[in-house]
């Protein structure tokens, strides 16, 4: 094909000269950024004053820099079998320095947690927005090139290209592109590696002005490796899990806590008792509706915006499987147990009383019958007559032979096109993208990455997606929640970016707009460690992402606050019985102090012991017994380097609490390990001959922590 070209550069040459010299890159957030292609993009603006580049993504991925020191050898050789000869984004090092040059910009909607505290160029450019309305405000700032990376694949009728990882917001941009309000011309590059999605995502090659195929340039995709999972974000996890209803709709974000909660939801399924007695050993209040702790007998219907590793666990595990139809009349018969998923004589008669199966059959009728599973392929119109296993019969749905010779063909057989996963786009571990790669016909249909203008609301279609999204639960996370019930997200008092809105105040909304919902924003109920602990629970703040008066659920490690419909004194309450017992008082007090709550209540003793030492207690022979597991969707870390990494984040935790780090010295420095047992530990970090007085102490301090927990013998 004409638009297909062997070289990044040529790619840049041919847009340059369509788009003239000032060139508006839009790039997809994540994944699907081709980064040869950007990277040609900025070496030739950098080379050239004439030009000038402006930047405008998300999430500009980049390989994690260790510190120095210990933490730097036992990190080096896992990012290098995890990231390999993964080829950097050129203009990420000088964002982060400040030393872009004075003709090319970056402008990102949703920054990596924390990446850009620091960052004056980075924050000054941030775009606030809502995800829903990036392409609009994209093309309001002129944008005129759109890349990205896609995947390929030769069909019967020519090359056709799968937006993959990336759907969210181009479908959108190539339906703008189509209506030509503004032209953009939009640039693919191959990377033979990505797995190739179909349904929503698959677009013939012609859908792109250019596209790049040249396998010298597939450097391995970027993988985000799986974290471990803390013992308090488990504790949360079990009490969010514990509001999902089987039968219903999950959403659910990236990072430890969407694997604790992914975790939790196959332990409720797969252990129901082990799963019932963690919620009790956390004091959880028992439920009388079995729907929110029992199995999931009918599962559950994922629609994201994020595809997470989780997520394909679930679905393997068999607790996403329930199936919702792109057709109003078929969803609402599966709701209501009018039909179920295979064709049989029921689903003829309800779809004829609702006009769905028509008397006559035309071209299209046909088609439709035929797209749904509803005919066998094989039936065929000749004039006036239907062909039906080589059978001449009338045209005729009213008469019972000719539905009888219809129903017998494909009596039983399940229907067509039904999907239990709707996701934007996709961003995980190496083994999850093997998976995808993987996936067989069934699985290629089952799960349909689509925009984020369907996954994020309801405005295209809301009677549709009531019915599929039934009973739906939108689990995210959030940095601090005010006592009035408002949630900061995304940014600090002071303005400064941490991440971005992205979708959470879509799914906060739609669980306000749709029947059955709840948004479910997990916080954790302190940050810091020791005596630099700060609560998480405050009484106000400076900065907030949704605003109280769409208040739902609140979940932190120490329970439930439910604040939908209630009053403020409510609110209050429930949520200091949630937060960390050491500020509690305070927290009761400033509500007080304000009129908000009168002042002769008190704290309930059930919620007064909210503390580290009681998850502790509730939970942590679930995880030493492997029940609730560090990685629970495995790791690329070796059992050595799971050891150490755990040993490590204990020691530098002691940092934060003076009385702590001096006692704990002090017994690392009369001890005497087993030097045999210690040598393989300390040799992996470089750590057997320590340098200076801080890598001693470091060294001795990892010994007892080996030691008391088991790993290491005592002389």
């Amino acid at each position: 094909m004409s638009n297909v070209l062997g070289t990044v550069e040529e790619a840049v040459e041919r847009t340059i000269a369509a788009v003239g010299p000032r060139i508006v890159l839009g790039t997809p957030l994540g994944l699907g950024k081709p980064v040869q292609l950007i990277n040609a993009f900025y070496r030739r603006v950098e080379s050239d004053p004439g030009l000038s580049l402006e930047i405008n993504t998300a999430l500009s991925l980049d390989v994690p820099r260790p510190s120095a020191g210990v933490e730097a050898s036992l990190a080096g050789p896992i990012m290098e079998r995890i990231f390999g000869d993964y080829e950097a984004l050129a203009y990420v090092e000088p964002l982060r320095k400040g030393t872009l040059p004075p003709n090319i910009t970056v402008s990102e909607f949703y920054l990596k947690a924390g990446s850009m505290k620091g960052n004056p160029v980075a924050q000054q450019h941030y775009v606030s927005s809502n995800y829903t309305h990036i392409v609009r405000d994209m093309i309001a700032r002129g944008i005129n090139v759109l890349a990205q990376m896609v995947a390929a694949r030769e069909t019967d009728e020519g090359l056709k290209l799968s937006l993959s990882c990336n759907t969210d917001l181009t479908l959108e941009f190539l339906d703008h592109e189509a209506r030509r309000e503004r032209p953009i011309k939009i640039v693919g590059q191959v990377h033979a590696d990505l797995p190739y999605m179909k349904l929503d995502a698959e677009i013939p090659a012609s859908s792109f002005d250019l596209v790049v195929d040249n396998r010298d340039y597939d450097r391995r995709i970027f993988a985000v490796p799986n974290a471990a999972v803390p013992l308090r974000d488990y504790a949360a996890a079990l009490h969010a899990s514990s509001l999902i209803r089987d039968g219903g709709t999950l959403q659910i974000g990236i990072g430890a806590l969407g694997d604790a909660v992914a975790h939790a939801c196959i332990l409720r399924h797969r252990d129901n008792a082990a799963y019932r007695a963690l919620l009790s050993g956390l004091g959880a209040t028992p439920s009388s509706r079995d729907e929110e702790r029992g199995t999931f007998r009918q599962g559950l219907y994922v629609s994201t915006e994020m595809f997470v590793n989780g997520m394909m666990h679930l679905i393997e595990q068999g607790v996403v499987k329930r199936k919702v139809y792109d057709d109003l009349v078929i969803q609402r018969g599966i709701n209501s147990g009018a039909i179920d998923h295979y064709v049989d004589l029921e689903m003829y008669d309800y779809l004829s009383a609702e006009g769905f199966l028509p008397a006559v059959l035309d071209p299209a009728a046909l088609e439709r019958l035929k797209h749904w599973g509803l005919v066998d392929d094989s039936v065929r119109l000749a004039g006036n007559t239907l062909v039906v296993a080589g059978r001449e019969l009338a045209n005729d749905l009213t008469q019972p032979a000719v539905r009888g010779a219809l129903l017998r063909q494909v009596e039983g057989r399940e229907l067509r096109q039904g999907r239990v996963l709707h996701g934007g786009f996709y961003l995980g571990p190496r083994d999850f993208y093997d998976k995808l790669r993987n996936l067989d016909e069934r699985g290629l249909a089952e799960i349909c990455m689509t925009g984020v203008a369907r996954t994020n609301q309801l405005l295209l279609d809301y009677p549709l997606y009531s019915a599929q999204r039934r009973d739906a639960r939108f689990i995210n996370t959030g940095m601090m929640v005010t006592l009035s019930g408002a949630v900061a997200s995304d940014a600090l008092e002071d303005g400064t970016a941490i991440s971005g809105v992205g979708g959470q105040y879509n799914f906060v909304a739609m669980a306000h707009d749709l029947p059955g919902a709840r948004s479910v924003l997990c916080i954790r109920a302190t940050r810091g460690e020791g005596e630099d602990a700060k609560s998480n629970i405050v009484p106000f703040y400076g900065h907030i992402t949704i605003p109280k008066h769409l208040r739902d659920v609140v979940v932190t490690e120490y329970g439930v606050a439910d604040l939908r419909g209630q009053d403020d004194a409510t609110v209050i309450k429930r949520l200091v019985n949630i937060a960390d017992s050491r500020f509690q008082d305070e927290l009761l007090a400033f509500a007080k102090k304000h009129g908000k709550v009168e002042a002769g209540y008190v704290v309930p003793k059930s919620a007064r012991n909210n503390t580290p030492e009681r998850l502790q207690a509730a939970l942590g022979e679930a995880v030493r017994a492997g029940v609730l597991p560090d990685y629970p969707f495995g790791t690329e870390l070796t059992e050595r380097e799971q050891v150490l990494a755990a040993s490590l984040r204990h020691v530098k935790s002691l940092s934060a609490s003076p009385a702590d780090f001096i006692g704990a010295s002090f017994r690392a420095l009369l001890h005497h390990a087993d030097d045999a047992a210690a040598q393989p530990f300390l040799e992996r970090i470089q750590l057997e001959h320590p340098g200076t007085t801080r890598e001693f102490l470091i060294q001795q301090l990892l010994l007892l922590d080996l030691e008391e927990r088991g790993l290491l013998k005592v002389n």
